[in-house]
């Protein structure tokens, strides 16, 4: 019975010791991550995550920095994938970061590389709305870009091998070979008419020689002309300074010939109705005179008691 008891104190023992051996891992594993590590999500859209799994290496410029500690598909209808990096407290990562799929090109083992941006930026500490850690962008790795450039050159190659083709066609190559015949003709010909050729252009040198005398000689009249205008211009200049003044003059003599004029019609005027009056005075004197002369009794006898004015008796 004691040997039993004993036993049963032993594994009593063992079995605390373990359990708080458990405990004391758990709890130092569970410290360990929530002071050593800090954790970022990243969304891979673009590239592959071929050879990348839990626990792959997290890298930066090189450097293991943390662990992949998980993916998952993303349930919202977007074609990515979130993968939970656990990286060093001590490693700072910036704003600005962006992450990228690293794949050794011998074993194919992938890891994830961090280009952390500027060493200007701030610390990326903070988690967006709707997210439980910070999120480090998706970037490009070089791979991915000479992979682009190839696809690329390849798409440009494509495409200027089928403009060949077009260019090669049959009847393109009637075409070239009609003008391949066409320039043949048009070189025996020049080579047959050489000397013309040569001639001609010995006639086109002479006249280009022609026409630079020509302009020589036609600067040269400019210059004879621009002094004769300069001189028809001073010419031009002073008669109209002489025309000036006789206009002024004209002028003149026309305002005071104006004057004398309006003078003599004032006292033509003035005679004019003097000698109406005159006239007029005349007329009335000759028509009394008449009157009288058409009665000679009157002259005679004198006037009758009925041609007597008022206050007139007779003697």
């Amino acid at each position: 019975m004691e040997t039993e008891g004993r036993y049963t104190l032993v594994g009593t023992l063992v079995l605390g010791v373990v359990a708080l051996m458990t405990l004391a891992i758990i709890w130092l594993a569970g410290a360990a991550d929530h002071i050593a590590y800090q954790t970022y999500t990243i969304y891979f859209r673009q590239q592959s995550l071929d050879g990348l799994a839990v626990g792959s290496p997290v890298k930066m410029r090189g450097i293991k920095v943390g662990v992949v500690d998980g993916y998952r598909f993303v349930q919202n209808g977007e074609e990515a994938v979130s993968v939970t990096a656990r990286i060093d407290e001590g490693v700072p990562v910036h704003q600005g970061a962006a992450a990228y799929i690293k794949r050794n090109l011998v074993t194919g083992i992938a890891a994830v590389e961090i280009d952390n941006g500027p060493a200007s930026g701030k610390p990326l500490d903070e988690a967006p709305r709707g997210e439980r850690y910070p999120v480090i962008a998706e970037g490009s790795s070089d791979i991915d870009k000479v992979a682009t450039a190839v696809s690329r050159l390849a798409e440009n190659g494509a495409e200027v091998l089928a403009k060949m083709n077009i260019l090669l066609s049959d009847d393109n190559q009637r075409a070239i070979r009609q003008t391949l015949a066409s320039l043949n003709e048009l070189s025996a010909h020049l080579a047959a008419n050489k000397s013309s050729l040569d001639a001609a252009v010995q006639g086109i040198r002479d006249a280009s020689d022609e026409f630079r005398f020509a302009g020589a000689s036609i600067s040269q009249a400019a210059t004879r002309a621009e002094g004769s205008i300069v001189g028809v211009g001073d010419n031009a200049n002073l008669a109209l300074k002489e025309a000036v003044a006789a206009i002024a003059k004209l002028q003149k003599d026309a305002a005071e010939v104006t004057a004398r004029i309006q003078q003599l019609s004032e006292t033509g005027t003035l005679e004019i109705t003097n000698l109406s009056r005159d006239v007029r005075t005349s007329a009335d004197v000759l028509t009394n005179a008449g009157q009288r002369l058409s009665n000679p009794r009157a002259i005679l006898f004198g006037p009758a008691k009925q041609q007597l004015g008022p206050g007139e008796t007779l003697p």
